[in-house]
């Protein structure tokens, strides 16, 4: 058997043009599919791991997928926003364990600036049980205190002490302004995976104070500022009945307009919203696989005359007509296995490649997950279908030299 693999490897390296041609049409296709699955599991991997044992989320009344993209990745356009009141009615709720309120509605040279409360640093989960954790200073105390996710820190070199002057509106526009009271950095969050590294967080009482237009000489006072809004908030409840109970309440509360979604069967909406366009491409990759086989089909096939002399040499060396037939399907097998390998290694290093750029432009963490059963199944049914597809020249082969033998007779 390793001299019909020796055989068979030196057989396709004297015609490596077709051979490559063959192997890079097999890696295109298992490259898009595996890329693909890869690449879905693992933010769907990264998702779960961005927010963890929260019940509800809670904001304005709209589409549950816009609000979980806002809350969680900071994406899309910001919904309408909340009374302050209705948060503290549900904050106050039996029902309730623990609420995170917060307001996106300000940047600062591209990292979001989200306003919240303490309950932000001890109650927020992720990848889990993992709490938030400093690595170094601690949670702001003051109106002009402010916390950096890691991200934020390294890129813009800002450490507990710097001074931030940030603005109002988009990307800080008063940010430039010389009079504008700026907030101290009293802390800088550990490296998180998630968008919290790239987000500044402030009080909810300074994100008041930047509203007021005041300038860096006014005293400001927490007795002062009257938090009028928010744009969503965190719910985590006692027990799961609660959780439908409350989210009942909420969606029909007749002071205001809310809604409450399952952050867990948001995202699964989403998913199968994503799940599309997997099957879209799923289906041009099993295009570009049947082109493969086809190809590993026809060029063997239109090759025979060509490898006539070949097989008899092969024959007169004592190689059987069974081992011939070998031979042929040990060449289509190791064509589609070798397709096979380079998909799989450029798929798993293009997501190698783009995890940290999509990490630190999106905030979503692509996971480096594993070979998942579907794969498998494809990898297995391509080298199957890879050595059938060698039997049909195989089988032409030993004809055509059986029919030659009783020529020359």
């Amino acid at each position: 058997m390793l001299i019909l693999f020796r055989l068979g490897v030196s057989s396709l390296k004297s015609r490596a043009v077709v051979s490559g041609l063959i192997i890079f049409s097999f890696t295109l296709s298992f490259f898009i599919l595996v890329g693909t699955d890869r690449m879905l599991q693992g933010a769907q991997v990264g998702l779960s791991n961005t927010l963890s044992q929260t019940d509800l989320l809670v904001g304005a009344r709209g589409s549950s997928l816009p609000l979980l993209l806002h809350a969680i990745f900071h994406a899309g356009p910001s919904p309408d926003q909340i009374s302050y009141a209705s948060y503290e009615h549900f904050r106050d709720h039996p029902a309730v364990q623990w609420t995170i309120p917060f307001s996106i509605d300000d940047s600062y040279q591209g990292s979001h600036v989200i306003a919240t409360d303490e309950n932000f640093y001890e109650h927020y989960r992720l990848h889990g049980d993992r709490s938030l954790q400093f690595a170094d200073g601690m949670p702001p105390e003051n109106i002009f205190d402010a916390v950096l996710g890691n991200e934020v820190a390294h890129r813009l070199g800002y450490h507990v002490g710097s001074k931030i002057a940030l603005g109002r509106g988009q990307e800080g526009i008063r940010s430039r302004q010389d009079n504008v009271k700026p907030f101290t950095v009293t802390g800088v969050l550990t490296r998180t995976s998630t968008p919290v590294d790239n987000t500044i967080y402030i009080t909810l009482y300074g994100q008041e104070a930047i509203h007021l237009n005041s300038s860096a000489d006014t005293e400001i006072r927490k007795e002062n500022l009257r938090i009028q809004n928010i744009s969503a908030f965190f719910v985590r409840t006692r027990s799961q009945a609660d959780t439908q109970l409350l989210q009942h309440e909420i969606n029909h509360y007749l002071d205001e307009p809310l809604t409450a979604v399952v952050p867990v069967l948001a995202a699964q909406g989403m998913w199968r919203m994503l799940g599309y366009v997997d099957t879209a491409i799923s289906l041009v990759s099993g295009v570009a696989l049947i082109v493969s086989l086809l190809a590993m089909l026809a060029v063997p096939y239109a090759t025979l005359n060509e490898r006539k002399k070949e097989v008899a040499v092969l024959r007169a060396v004592g190689l059987h007509a069974r081992q011939i037939f070998l031979l042929f399907v040990l060449e289509s097998t190791l064509l589609s296995t070798a397709g096979l390998a380079f998909g799989l290694g450029a798929a798993y290093g293009l997501l190698w490649m783009i995890r940290f750029p999509v990490e630190e432009r999106f905030g979503v963490h692509l996971a480096i997950v594993g070979i998942s059963s579907r794969i498998s199944l494809y990898a297995c049914g391509v080298i199957l279908a890879g050595a059938l597809m060698g039997c049909v020249p195989a089988m032409r082969a030993c004809w055509n030299n059986s029919i030659d033998r009783l020529n020359a007779q």
